[in-house]
């Protein structure tokens, strides 16, 4: 029977009741199907439930086969090893005490002789140069996600679920996850923002307010699907809308008839050259006739608002998500930034970074890239203080504001709201509630604790923080600033960067976005 997963009737609210979703019935297959939908609406909420990290308030959903998930924030102990994270280290040790003549009849019934050389292989497709005792706490961000995934293969599931899984990934790393999901032929659930990997898959499956929904064909097909439904039930809208109109002009008509007519008949009536029986019945026969008429007009005002009410419920309600960042008036010639002969590095003897020298001069927009490990994180830590130089210098010439990939600007303990003005003292509530709201984060949402949130609500919101501000610093440092937002929230902060006339420096594997943002100049890192 082929790996299903099927969801029935389920639904979700957060602990202080606020309805994510509700009576989703849903059947992923085997197919690779993207799951796709807005920061905010459950996606990982709907793949913890699934992978029973997380109960349902209701529903329930049945799993037909082995499922393996790599979640979306690969957290790891730093002092577990490679072997570890392979669930594999009892098996490893039969094999050491085999090796050394220990090893008891039980031992030797129990042994698995081709698992080193199916570990070796599970790495290797990745990319990751490690071995079973390898410490994660040595492997940079994207190298645990290679590890990741290479334990996911490894352990051969019929269903395999991905939590953006080429967020921190290098170019090759990427290649890697597509070409795995590319040779995969049993089921496979994807959320991700990665344009190119959601071009791979069978099916898009979109969750959103109103419930989910499966698109035959990748994002491409997706997208153009989306764009003639939308201007199909935009269309109808506008057609109800007028009805709507129509019928309240219609009704107006009518009481202005009525109203014309009344006053004649008072007038004959004041003139009493009318019998008054007569009158009487003109009167009950306009009454009637004017009763017959609002009801007509009452029923079709009532079926004109029910199919609105079905035209809106056909289009998402999707507030609108700007960046419109202030000017920074930053000179042409202003040196921003420079680093002279640095070398840096964790281990005595072995440095990251090696006789290091580049600088920024005036708005430039430079893009820092470089494969896995290569210290992009290590120079960042470096400009903004966190790490000192072995050797060389460092000099920073104007503020900055950093936006990491933990998003670590912002305090999970306090809500959106008191961190931006935490970081905006200057603010006053207004335009602290004016600056969130652009940025989605409306009325009561603005109050959310920022534990509380989605991985891609929380790098919405240290944008806001960081970006919402009146005044903006001459250099904005962003670290992967496309990870967990969705794509529709992308293309905004593609926008808003566009228009920002301060320098950029940006570590980032996206080369849309790069190509998006208008990068001058890249400094590779080997």
């Amino acid at each position: 029977m082929p790996a299903t997963i099927t969801l029935s009737n389920l639904s979700w609210a957060t602990p202080d009741g606020r309805e994510l979703f509700a009576d989703l019935d849903f059947t992923f297959g085997a197919e690779r199907a993207g799951l796709v939908g807005r920061n905010g609406v459950g996606k990982t909420t709907l793949l913890k439930i699934v992978a029973g990290d997380v109960q349902p308030r209701s529903g329930g959903v049945s799993v037909t086969g082995r499922v393996a998930v790599l979640r979306q924030m690969v957290q790891v102990d730093p002092h577990e090893t490679i072997a570890n994270l392979f669930g594999i280290g009892d098996a490893l040790a039969v094999l050491q005490r085999a090796e050394l003549g220990e090893a008891d009849p039980d031992d030797l019934a129990h042994a698995d002789w081709t698992l080193e050389t199916r570990l070796a292989e599970a790495l290797a497709r990745f990319g990751l140069d490690a071995d079973a005792a390898t410490l994660l706490g040595a492997l940079s961000g994207g190298q645990r996600t290679r590890a990741a995934l290479a334990a996911l293969v490894f352990a051969e599931p019929d269903f395999i679920i991905l939590d953006e899984p080429t967020n921190n990934l290098d170019r090759d790393g990427r290649a890697a996850v597509i070409e795995l999901l590319a040779s995969w032929r049993a089921g496979g659930v994807v959320v991700s923002h990665d344009r190119e990997l959601l071009d791979s898959m069978d099916a898009i499956v979109e969750m959103t307010t109103l419930g989910v929904r499966r698109y035959g064909g990748n994002w491409g097909a997706y997208r153009e699907r989306k764009a003639l439904e939308l201007a199909a039930a935009q269309h109808d809208l506008a057609d109800t809308e007028k009805r709507i109109a129509d019928v309240a002009e219609t009704v107006q008509m009518m009481s202005e008839r009525k109203a014309r007519k009344d006053s004649v008949g008072k007038r004959k009536a004041a003139k009493g050259d009318m019998p008054r029986i007569i009158i009487g019945g003109l009167k009950r026969k306009a009454e009637e006739t004017s009763g017959s008429m609002s009801r007509l007009a009452e029923r079709q005002r009532d079926d004109a608002e029910a199919d609105l009410s079905a035209a809106r419920e056909r289009i998402e309600v999707l507030q609108p998500f700007t960046v419109s960042l202030p000017s920074t008036q930053l000179a042409a010639q202003r040196d921003v930034l420079k680093l002279k002969d640095v070398s840096v590095g964790y281990e005595p003897g072995r440095p990251v970074l090696n006789a290091l020298s580049f600088s920024i001069t005036g708005p430039e927009r430079v893009a820092i890239t470089g494969p896995n490990g290569s210290g992009k994180t290590t120079l960042l830590a470096l400009i903004t203080g966190a790490m000192q130089p072995w050797s060389g210098t460092v000099r920073v010439m104007t503020k900055y504001a950093l936006l990491d990939q933990r998003v670590s600007v912002l305090d999970p303990a306090l809500s959106i709201r008191d961190n931006f003005l935490k970081i905006n003292p200057g603010a006053n509530e207004n335009a602290c509630r004016s600056a969130l709201a652009r940025f989605m984060f409306r009325a009561d949402a603005a109050l959310q604790i920022v534990s509380t949130l989605s991985g891609g609500q929380m790098l919405r919101a240290g944008l806001a923080c960081v970006l919402g501000g009146e005044m903006l610093p001459p250099l904005l440092i962003l670290d992967e600033p496309t990870n967990h937002l969705d794509i529709y929230s992308i293309e905004a902060v593609e926008e808003g960067l566009r228009a920002f006339d301060g320098a950029l420096l940006i570590v980032s594997h996206d080369e849309a976005f790069l190509t998006a943002v208008g990068v001058t100049r890249r400094l590779t890192l080997q």
